[in-house]
């Protein structure tokens, strides 16, 4: 199955978009900051995935799943420092978008662990 394909992909591309939109919104010295940051380990999660759907087995890309979750739990950290900040308020919606690709890729980690 291709990257393209897979709903934790898709859902993380989602995840992308909000941050941009929401990081847009930081104060213009935090540009090399925060910013940068957040945004890094937003694209990290799609582009890990991508990768290891390039691999040749799934153990690598349970590797690279696993990089996924790292760069999302480093995500939700900037996100609760840019609240704690008060450059943006805390939205529901987003906490909930964090939450199913956290729970995607936890159930396609698990579901590949199972296959192996």
């Amino acid at each position: 199955m291709e990257h393209k394909d897979l709903d934790v992909w898709k859902c993380s591309m989602d995840l992308v978009e909000e941050i941009y939109t929401m990081s847009s919104k930081f104060p213009d010295d935090e540009r090399y900051g925060l910013t940068s940051q957040i945004r890094r380990s937003a694209i990290s999660i799609p582009s890990n995935i991508a990768e290891g759907s390039g691999r040749k087995s799934d153990k690598e890309l349970i590797q690279f799943i696993s990089i996924a979750l790292g760069s999302l739990t480093e995500l939700e950290t900037h996100y609760l420092i840019a609240i704690r900040l008060k450059y943006v308020d805390e939205t529901k919606e987003l906490m909930t978008l964090i939450t199913k690709v956290k729970q995607l890729l936890l159930g396609f980690r698990n579901y590949l662990k199972r296959k192996l």
